[in-house]
């Protein structure tokens, strides 16, 4: 089990590296001046080398990328200086001349338009993005192990078809399209009715209150991250369902006189959530990367809205920074998964 978890850290490390390059490549090789983009047209030319210098625009290219590597590195050698000590936020170091070889945190550069660490900026807003994914997830989770299992019971009845319709178009409607009919529908057109806002992040300013957490303002663009997944868990847990309660087992708890709801929520429910256990774990991931957009509509501060917002600026370091973000989260949850998988089931290490 050990070898299988450490073999598969190491193709995450690879996936890592190979983001990086990608990542590395799109925002300083390809054509297009940093420089001139954050400064705009009209700046003169002392400007845009104050700004080349400042930034490390001004080196060569692989210059550059050895040196972001090495910024990303959680190993690092830098100039013994108080600055660099306070940027990369050293946990622990060995002083050699007048350089430093050090255990620090990955250091995601400053932003071009605020000067500030991106790590501080995505820190501000990730966890906003992490209580949208987690919510939409269960969300999905639960009205689409209700609806699946409604659906199975009631195979081919009306209720079944309007189940199957509504998985349908959840698949079929991107989320950008949905959370603008849902956003027009519910937060101005019913709005009166349903005291939702078109857009609204979860955190707000009351000028007596101060912060106060405006949780109304999570409900739509919950239901329209949701929305995907749950349709495919709808189909998932139907298609699961239909297959166990044709089991043998399951004419036997009938032939025993147990009640329909015995049989279907302690019985078989239980085994068919394998298929619906599978599908949330890799959708998690992808509800974080799926956010871009949707906070975008809904105006929620988020990591998705945060991405936009620089990319529009060509504030590349927090556009950069929040990809690798991203790319991160979804090498751990795939490693996280392989090794459960392997330890529930050993066959899976031999495969």
């Amino acid at each position: 089990m050990l070898q299988y978890a450490v073999k598969k850290i190491l193709y995450g490390f690879a996936v890592m590296a190979g983001v990086i390059v990608v990542v590395f490549i799109l925002f300083n090789i390809l054509p297009g001046d940093p420089a001139r983009m954050t400064m705009g047209q009209r700046a003169d030319v002392s400007s845009l080398e104050a700004v080349r210098k400042e930034f490390g625009l001004d080196k060569s290219k692989p210059t550059q990328f050895f040196l972001y590597l090495n910024d990303l590195s959680p190993i690092g050698f830098h100039e013994n200086t108080a600055e660099n000590k306070e940027k990369y936020h050293y946990l622990k170091m060995i002083t050699i001349g007048d350089q430093v070889l050090a255990l620090k945190w990955p250091y995601l550069r400053r932003s071009y338009q605020t000067k500030r660490d991106v790590t501080s900026i995505l820190s501000e807003t990730v966890p906003n993005t992490f209580i949208l994914a987690f919510t939409a997830m269960v969300f999905a989770t639960v009205i689409g192990v209700f609806l699946g299992i409604v659906s199975a019971v009631n195979k081919d009845t009306w209720i079944d078809k309007a189940a199957n319709s509504f998985a349908i178009l959840g698949i079929s409607a991107p989320s950008f399209f949905a959370g603008i009919i849902i956003a027009w529908l519910f937060g101005f057109v019913l709005s009166d009715y349903t005291g939702l806002n078109m857009s609204g992040s979860l955190y707000s300013y009351d000028p007596f209150k101060g912060e106060i957490m405006t949780w109304k303002n999570l409900w739509l663009p919950m239901v329209t991250l949701g929305l995907r997944p749950l349709a495919i868990i709808v189909q998932l847990t139907r298609s699961a369902m239909l297959d166990v309660l044709a089991q043998d087992y399951i004419r036997t708890a009938r032939a025993k006189g147990l009640s329909r709801n015995t049989i279907i929520y302690k019985h078989a429910l239980k085994n068919a959530l394998n298929p619906v256990i599978t599908a949330i774990s890799g959708w998690f991931a992808s509800l974080l990367a799926g956010s871009f957009f949707v906070e975008y509509i809904f105006g929620y501060n988020g990591l998705g809205r945060t991405t936009v917002n620089a990319l529009e600026m060509a504030d590349f370091p927090v556009v950069m920074g929040s990809i690798l973000f991203i790319a991160f989260v979804f090498v751990i949850i795939n490693i996280l998964v392989d090794v459960l998988y392997a330890f529930a089931d050993p066959r899976v290490k031999l495969a």
